[in-house]
């Protein structure tokens, strides 16, 4: 069989058996801020078992894909994967271990047809009752292993939620695979026994704080890897032979001119870029973008190793756009996702390769120095700063950093760059989605707020919770701060990128100024007050009062990205797609995808169109749809977005010009926005652009300031605010003729100077050096001399020190010939600069740094003097 038809067997033997096929959620998870990426099918059934949402129905099967950042490192060997699909059923509060057990043991013997001899079980510790079912089933007593809870007790995907014993199936390859060890069994090391099927009894809710208490009704969770099943029913000795990688191991090795299978070196190199090829276009196709924290950063990392390792089969021109294409074209159908998705796919794969296969370049080179250094010094680790100084400047990962120097059997000082890391990192980060789950976790088991905003600002609620520290308690006095919980509200919580709404709580005898407004996943509205006046107490009547003019601040922003999507898929193409938004009163941000940039005259398009839609105050309707029928009938639904089985449809227009899936607070027509503005549009990363506006009240103040600004600036040029940029311009062309003066006569100084700096060039150990300062030049015309004194001296090393704007500059120029001597730019302005009290560096043939104290500039140069010395020195073994 198949791949493919393993896949669908698997689904159709759950659905035979009243399961209801539940499609694949993305690897971006929803509404669990624990998780960095979807790492198991349990994932998007996690709200189900706590009674959070409502299942489609009580069993469930799913093909799932996954993605797990443990296993980076491992990737190559014969089991271990970043991007994987997970098999599995599940029973909510339906059917337990019996039927779980049996179905298994049915379908692996009877449909995949394997040898029930090659099957092995295991259970957790105390578990007799799975023992006995396996007994059962037919699987000796001697082949049922008993764990404990590091092999044999599941979960939680993340830090809470479900989790249980589990029991596993492991598939035995053959003695001849093992390690002949009379105790060799499941979960020995060896390799001989492969778990391809784990059961989990979930029974447990864990508490962030790791305590557990009993779930309602147990339920069942399992989970078989699909490619290990693959490789066990093809009788393949590991997954990287079987029909999911074949093709691709086989692409890469011919567009590298080898053959998978002649060399242990080139099979794991060619099974990286294949294994890291699955999950780049899978990441992608799932909105993850490069940067350089979070999801990007671990999309960059998996690209530029997979380019890396391309690169040592002899790849050395973008190819992984084309691995790409062929992920897209076996597993399209599976996941028509990727299909949807493949022109931006391949873009933002195929842009960050060529930016990384730019950065080898150069940072191959200076790893490959930093390891002769080291060897020559009798080192057998690289140092941190200079593992960081790679990773900061030059964008080349600590990691692959680490691959190089293991080739020729050096470490790298891990502690060291962790060090120099936390010197530079930002100090401030959000804990915003963290925040949230702890106020999750506060308020778990209050019922649901019912929210009434969309159609009231002022309403008659009741006080049904209070929370004081994240603790619950019954009464808050005047001075305090309060999370307080209605049972209705008109308050809209902070969701879907709208800010939460400010406002006042008040009653008979207390006042409470609300200052934030949260949505908890279970829908519980958390009101963040302080009590300015008397006392309010569980069961108190009050009124609750949004602020309205911000509300409606915040409703024309709303509406107005809904026009910016449909406008800029309008001038740009379809294949425009929100990326993600940020709604507040003052502002709105609007991310999207799109390679390149967008030219200035496309942006004034779009803020032509959008206004040409408010000043024609269309119509802005809201219904209630089943997700389907909304899709169906063309609404736009964020690509990360889990919508239940109703959702709310906001239609701009008619006919429509924009219909979305949103859950915010919207205008009743669009002329209520007023106007709109964009005030930046910019890169924010690979394949992803982000546009800033404002409309309504903030658009009239910014008018109102720009118009200020050109009056100013007409009052200093003496001129109306119609000639103003008339008469800049002439005094811009005046100031560039100027510019071209100046750089001239540096010009002239700069060839006088040369024949005078020639001459008084001190050779250090043998090599043409001048190491000296040089007033009246700019850091350009330094350039320009050190380029003419190179011309004239051939191989030879030049430091400058100049003052500019009262501080003292360093310049660093380096033949490259001296570079494999150990001579490094970098470092010496670097050392130089910190004398002055600054700080510097760069590439090995250039760099410039900047001090601070022009008194030691003679100090500093001194101070180079000894660090090519010292450089020379080591470079020679001497």
């Amino acid at each position: 069989m198949t791949s493919s038809e393993i896949r669908t067997l698997y689904l159709e033997f759950f659905r035979e058996r009243g399961h209801t096929i539940l499609p694949s959620s993305s690897l971006v998870p929803h509404g669990d801020p624990t998780l960095l990426f979807t790492t198991a099918g349990m994932v998007q059934i996690k709200p189900f078992f706590l009674g959070l949402q409502k299942p489609p129905g009580p069993r469930l099967v799913s093909c799932q894909k996954c993605f797990r950042t443990t296993d980076v490192d491992s990737v190559g060997d014969n089991t271990h994967l970043t991007f994987f699909e997970m098999l599995g059923n599940f029973s909510v509060g339906d059917y337990f271990k019996k039927e779980a057990i049996a179905w298994a043991w049915e379908f692996v013997t009877e449909y995949l047809h394997l040898e029930p001899e090659r099957l092995w079980a295991s259970v957790y510790l105390d578990d007799d009752e799975a023992f006995g079912m396996w007994e059962e089933t037919g699987v000796p007593a001697h082949k049922i292993y008993r764990f404990g809870e590091k092999e044999n007790f599941w979960g939680p995907a993340g830090d809470s939620g479900p989790c249980g014993p589990c029991s596993e199936l492991h598939y035995d390859l053959g003695a001849d695979k093992g390690c002949g060890l009379p105790t060799c069994g499941p979960n020995c090391e060896c390799g001989r026994f492969v778990e391809i099927w784990n059961l989990v009894f979930t029974q447990f809710d864990q508490k962030p704080d790791g305590t557990r208490t009993p779930l309602p009704k147990p339920n069942i969770d399992t989970g078989m890897g699909l490619e290990r099943i693959v490789a066990a029913v093809q009788a393949k000795p590991n997954v990287y032979e079987t029909d999911l990688f074949a093709g691709l191991t086989a692409l890469v090795g011919s567009l590298a001119g080898k053959r998978y299978g002649q060399s242990t070196e080139m099979d794991r190199a060619m099974r990286i870029v294949a294994e890291h090829g699955r999950g780049m276009t899978f990441l992608v196709a799932d909105g993850v973008l490069p940067t350089n924290e979070g999801r990007g950063y671990v999309l960059r990392r998996i690209l530029r190793r997979a380019s890396l390792y391309g690169r040592r089969v002899g790849l050395t021109k973008p190819f992984l756009a084309k691995v790409a294409t062929a992920v897209i074209d076996q597993m399209g159908v599976a996941y028509p996702e990727i299909v949807e998705h493949k022109q931006l796919v391949l873009d933002v794969i195929e842009a960050e390769e060529r930016r990384f296969m730019a950065t080898l370049e150069t940072g191959v080179g200076i790893v490959d120095d930093l390891v002769e250094r080291a060897i020559a010094q009798g080192k057998d680790t690289l140092a941190g700063d200079d593992v960081f100084r790679l990773h900061d400047t030059y964008g080349f990962p600590r990691e692959l950093t680490a691959e190089v120097a293991r080739e020729r059997g050096l470490g790298i000082d891990n502690a060291g760059f962790e060090v120099a890391l936390d010197r530079q990192r930002e100090k401030g980060r959000s804990a915003h989605a963290f925040h949230n789950n702890a106020v999750d976790a506060s308020v778990a088991g209050t019922c649901a707020t019912e929210f009434l905003g969309y159609g009231a600002l002022s309403l008659e609620a009741k006080v049904i919770g209070l929370r004081q520290a994240g603790e619950p308690v019954q009464a808050a006095t005047d001075g305090s701060d309060i999370d307080i919980i209605l049972d209705r509200s008109p308050f809209y919580g902070e969701m879907g990128g709208q800010v939460g709404d400010l406002g006042r709580i008040s009653s008979a005898g207390a006042e409470i100024d609300v200052r934030g407004t949260l949505r908890t996943g279970s829908d519980v509205i958390v009101h963040r007050g302080h009590v300015v006046r008397g006392e309010v107490t569980v069961g108190d009547a009050v009124l609750a009062q949004v602020e309205e003019s911000r509300r409606w601040d915040i409703a024309r922003n709303h509406t107005a990205t809904h026009l910016l999507q449909a406008a800029l898929r309008g001038v740009l193409g379809a294949q425009v797609a929100q990326r993600g938004s940020f709604v507040e009163p003052e502002r709105l941000r609007f991310d999207f995808s799109w390679m390149g940039a967008v030219e200035k005259d496309r942006v004034g398009q779009v803020e032509r169109w959008v206004n040409e839609k408010i000043r024609a105050d269309l119509p802005v309707t809201t219904r209630l749809s089943s997700y389907d029928e909304a899709v169906k009938a063309g609404a736009t639904a964020l690509f990360d977005e889990k919508y239940g089985d109703e959702v709310r449809v906001i239609t701009i227009g008619t006919p429509p010009v924009s219909t979305e899936l949103c859950g915010g607070t919207h205008v009743g027509a669009t002329g209520q926005i007023g106007a709109f503005l964009i005030v930046s549009e910019g890169s924010v990363g690979t394949g992803l652009r982000r546009i800033e506006a404002v409309t309504g009240r903030a658009a009239e103040e910014l008018v109102r300031a720009r118009t200020r600004t050109i009056e100013t600036i007409a009052e200093q040029l003496n001129a109306t605010p119609a000639d103003v940029l008339e008469r800049l311009t002439g005094t811009l062309e005046d100031v560039e003729k100027l510019r071209r003066r100046v750089s001239a006569l540096e010009r002239q100084l700069s060839a006088s100077a040369v024949e005078t700096l020639v001459q008084r060039a001190s050779p250090i150990r043998g090599v043409p050096a001048i190491v000296t300062r040089v007033d009246s030049l700019s850091t350009n015309a330094l350039r320009e001399l050190g380029d003419t004194l190179r011309d004239r001296m051939g191989d030879s090393i030049a430091v400058f020190a100049t003052v500019e704007n009262q501080r003292p500059m360093f310049l660093v120029m380096v033949s490259a010939a001296l570079t494999k001597q150990g001579v490094h730019a970098g470092d010496i302005a670097k050392r130089a600069a910190m004398v002055t009290g600054g700080g510097g560096g760069g590439k090995p043939t250039m760099a410039q740094a900047g001090g601070k104290d022009v008194a030691k500039l003679d100090e500093a140069l001194a101070e180079a003097r000894r660090v090519i010395e010292q450089q020379l020195s080591a470079g020679s073994g001497a």
